[in-house]
């Protein structure tokens, strides 16, 4: 009977969670909704819904974005053809834009900015690009020849292995990405803006042209309130130059082999301007990928593009032997060790996107749809990020008793080494679908699996 009672009350407080989470879905959304359904009859804006809870309930790195698997989801095996003509009625409407879904993350994004800028933190905006790669798929369209990150990946010489691939870089048929996020010094991040392009077809355009875009609106919304954090892919005199002339301040990672003009006014490469010169200070730097703690050095020197004489600083972080060392070029005036640590420690921040973009590509299969229309599909990527924008809004929470509860309860982890692990993002998502594959949400439709006809 004590068992039985334990049981009764776990079930009831999982019951009452999945209302309360399922209901803050409804209120982060609702001012998405409220311009949805402007747009759209109720019952598609219903659909949108239920779309969001369904990625986040159906966790398959396959088939987490199949219209088909989430039709059986949302009523039922079935009645699975009629639950993927609902989510294809809602994905192919021509009266509504992916659009609309960019411009709600860029107003999450102005949010996060003010909240920030409330205590006065530093803010960062960090930037970074990846590709989606859809090696099996020719017909659909926007499809461009995108570089394999997995292929790469793969071609890496591992210790004790023989005969390693090796050759120029692999092409498949894929999308170009670039996201954007913005976070503090510390905290969790919020997802700004999600952008994917192509290089062929009707929709042909090129790199620097879509970050352009992105920039100037940047620019313009936050001006010199944040800081700018891009990696070596931005590098570059083109970029840097455009980002002077747009008046941001920025924090670039700089290639070793890119000629900068030093305080001699001779053009050299970045690692020459610093050679011999002693680090101004050294801390003890904890090194969250290897788990440990390194003795890194930091030097800045007054520096200007080769073709632009306007003042820039390069900072150099020096993590002891054996370690490459971080040449950032940035805006920022670098005159003692406690600011060249300040662009240190925003550059490391930008990890954070890294594990972004892993995410949502693992957890979330940004890579799975198999929809032919572009904009069905960028619809598909905007409802998969609204998903994924409301986990981030959730995470915020995991350090109160109800996130703990929900981790320990549906997420158990045994061992230290596994509750203490740096994933909290992943034990959320597993938690958060296990609690609502048993206690549905009350807006979505009564699941029926088929297995009781009556």
């Amino acid at each position: 009977m004590v068992n039985g009672t334990a049981t009764a009350s776990i079930d009831q407080v999982s019951d009452f969670e999945s209302e309360v989470l399922s209901q803050r879905c409804w209120l982060f959304l609702r001012p998405f909704l409220a311009q949805l359904k402007g747009q759209l009859d109720r019952r598609l804006v219903k659909t949108c819904l239920d779309l969001v809870l369904l990625v986040l309930i159906h966790r398959h790195r396959e088939t987490g974005l199949l219209m088909s698997e989430l039709g059986d989801h949302l009523l039922g095996a079935d009645r699975g053809p009629a639950g993927t003509k609902r989510i294809a009625s809602l994905l192919h409407s021509t009266r509504w834009a992916a659009q609309l879904i960019r411009d709600y993350l860029w107003e999450q994004g102005h949010q996060r900015v003010n909240a920030l800028l409330h205590p006065q933190d530093d803010v960062y905006v960090i930037w970074d690009e990846s590709v989606i790669e859809k090696p099996e798929s020719l017909q659909a369209e926007g499809l461009c020849a995108v570089r394999s990150t997995k292929a790469a990946r793969l071609k890496r010489i591992k210790p004790g292995y023989f005969n390693p691939p090796g050759g120029r870089p692999i092409f498949v048929p894929g999308y170009n990405w670039l996201q954007v996020v913005v976070t503090g010094p510390k905290g969790v991040l919020t997802l700004a803006h999600l952008r994917f392009w192509s290089t062929r077809g009707e929709r042909k355009t090129d790199k620097r042209s879509q970050e352009e875009q992105v920039l100037a609106h940047v620019a313009k919304a936050w001006g010199k309130l944040v800081l700018q954090v891009w990696d070596r892919g931005f590098a570059g005199a083109p970029w840097t130059t455009l980002a002077l002339d747009y008046g941001v301040r920025f924090v670039v990672r700089w290639k070793k082999n890119y000629l900068l003009v030093g305080p001699d006014e001779v053009a050299k490469k970045p690692w020459e301007i610093t050679r011999g010169k002693r680090s101004w200070d050294h801390r003890q730097i904890w090194d969250a990928r290897r788990r440990c703690e390194r003795k890194t050095g930091v030097v800045a020197v007054p520096v200007h593009l080769p073709e632009d004489p306007r003042p820039l600083w390069l900072v150099v972080s020096r993590p002891g032997k054996g370690r490459k060392p971080w040449y950032l070029v940035t805006s920022e005036p670098v005159a003692t060790p406690e600011a060249a640590w300040r662009v240190v420690f925003a550059y490391a921040r930008r990890w954070q996107v890294e594990m972004s973009i892993r995410f949502t590509k693992t957890e979330l299969a940004f890579e799975c749809p198999r929809l032919q229309k572009w904009e069905a599909r960028l619809k598909f990527w905007g409802i998969a990020s609204l998903a994924y924008a409301y986990l981030l809004s959730v995470l915020h929470t995991v350090e109160q008793p109800g996130g703990q509860w929900l981790l320990q309860t549906w997420c158990h982890r045994v061992k230290k080494r596994g509750r203490k692990a740096p994933t909290p993002f992943y034990r959320l998502r597993l938690a958060l679908s296990r609690l609502w594959l048993y206690f549905r949400p009350r807006q979505l439709p009564k699941l029926n699996l088929g297995l009781n006809p009556g």
